[in-house]
């Protein structure tokens, strides 16, 4: 395939050609509040770009691009691995063999080949990823806080939900996800999924978000929340920043209590069994089904992590599923929870429905889909502590993006001969994070500091052959 290192213009370009250049609390309240955000909805964006929410799932471990989206046939065994690439429905790109649905479904979406950075530790590598910078300081806002902050949403609802918490060793920290870092934690998202058993799929799951201490009826909350805010009136407290963000991040968990549509929404179980066993069984496939019922509702930001579960008969170890190096007792090329095939087969069913689904519905325009890890997988394969797998790789990796302002059937950048590193139009985080926010209707220059003259959403520069 012809090559052309010059997509990054400002030229418009099919996706055709694309493909040929790129080879392809004190209120008692137990819900997590959240508040309406400053309209700074971006400036100067294209017009293409419709979206007003997106899911994004994190394959948290790092999936292999050998073994998935940038397959080297031609390399040796080593490299390449065992499984054999199939055609998708954009001539010229192809994919691995256990992703078939999204095969069929490749001109919904678009692959970044070129994905670069140089950190290998999981969870600096994860907290990057999250704050879209190379050098993220220790209080940066993740994507989605600044999604929250940038772009509010007036339903009912979280403007912001997050579907099972990160574990484990390689896990980030708390604060780079579960906090609005610097912008506060009325940006904070709702946390669905604090362990790995309580998810969608779990036969006895329900959102208990929404109860009340057993002991303090509503009637007696809202006493307390008049209270609260007399007091308010008579402190001086009450005249700081602080204060004033607390009270708002009262005052949205207090109304979410009294909102039934929010509640209908985290419902999963009012889908029919059929459209569930669709997106599979598993707590990823029906984690993405209630991301697909949140934007439906409203939520402008969802994010998932792409745990598929465990195979039959074995017990928990990790949510980790894609760090397949062979350490967890699971070899990358097994059949259990910590390799390719078991939870690749698991997650290309899963996106592939979540695909469907949203353009089903005709919300595919609106909702920005983002698949990605925190990096890729050595080319080489290796003896990892007790099977063989793929070391951790950040110097070149692959990522899925679709939906709204997105070009479906594109392929985007190149690596070389091995996947090891890139040969043309390298994607640095900043330029990945800045894409998904023009993507969203935000321009990344837009300043979320107090002063507004400092600290951009992004400091990257949007692909736009991408949009």
């Amino acid at each position: 395939m012809r090559r052309n290192s010059k997509l990054k213009s400002q030229t418009a370009i099919s996706r055709r050609q694309l493909l040929q250049t790129g080879g392809v609390t004190s209120l008692g309240l137990t819900l997590p509040q959240l508040l309406r955000a400053d309209n700074g909805r971006g400036r100067g964006t294209k017009k293409s770009a419709k979206a007003t929410s997106c899911i994004f799932i994190h394959q948290y471990g790092g999936l292999s691009q050998l073994d998935s989206w940038d397959m080297k046939p031609d390399a040796p065994r080593e490299i390449r691995g065992p499984y054999r690439s199939i055609e998708t429905a954009t001539p010229g790109f192809r994919v691995c063999e256990l992703m078939p649905k999204l095969a069929g479904l490749s001109e919904q979406y678009a692959v970044i080949r070129s994905m670069t950075h140089d950190m290998s530790q999981h969870d600096r590598a994860n907290s990057m990823l999250l704050a879209g910078r190379s050098k993220p300081a220790v209080d940066d806002p993740a994507f989605g806080a600044i999604v929250t902050k940038l772009s509010p949403s007036t339903a009912s609802i979280p403007p912001h939900v997050w579907l099972q918490k990160f574990g484990g060793g390689s896990a980030p920290p708390d604060h780079t996800y579960l906090t609005g870092g610097h912008l506060g934690m009325a940006y904070a998202p709702m946390l669905i999924g604090t362990k790995h058993d309580d998810n969608p799929a779990a036969k006895d799951f329900r959102v208990r978000a929404f109860d009340t201490n057993e002991n303090v009826p509503l009637e007696r909350l809202e006493r307390r929340w008049q209270l609260s805010q007399e007091l308010q009136t008579l402190s001086n407290t009450g005249k700081t920043a602080e204060f004033h963000s607390l009270d708002l991040y009262q005052q949205q968990s207090f109304d979410l209590l009294h909102s039934r549509d929010a509640k209908i929404a985290f419902d999963v179980n009012r889908e029919t069994p059929s459209l569930r066993d669709r997106y599979g069984r598993n707590p990823l496939g029906q984690n993405l089904l209630l991301a697909r019922r949140l934007v439906e509702s409203g939520v402008r930001l969802v994010n998932v992590v792409a745990w598929t579960g465990l195979a039959a008969g074995e017990q928990f170890v990790s949510i980790e599923t894609w760090d397949m190096h062979g350490n967890a007792d699971v070899g990358i090329f097994e059949n259990g929870w910590n390799g390719l095939p078991f939870a690749l087969p698991r997650t290309d069913q899963a996106v592939a429905a979540l695909l469907s689904d949203l353009s089903d519905r005709g919300l595919l325009d609106s909702t920005l889909v983002v698949l990605v890890g925190e990096f890729g997988r050595t080319p080489i394969i290796s003896q990892g502590a007790k099977r063989i797998g793929r070391d951790h790789w950040p110097q070149c990796y692959s990522a899925m993006v679709a939906g709204g302002g997105i070009q479906g059937g594109v392929v985007y950048g190149e690596s070389n001969d091995r996947a090891a590193y890139v040969k043309s139009n390298p994607v640095s985080l900043e330029d990945f994070t800045a894409t998904l926010f023009t993507a969203m209707q935000i321009n990344p220059a837009s300043r979320l500091s107090p002063d507004g003259f400092t600290i951009p959403a992004s400091p990257g520069s949007p692909i736009t052959a991408l949009l």
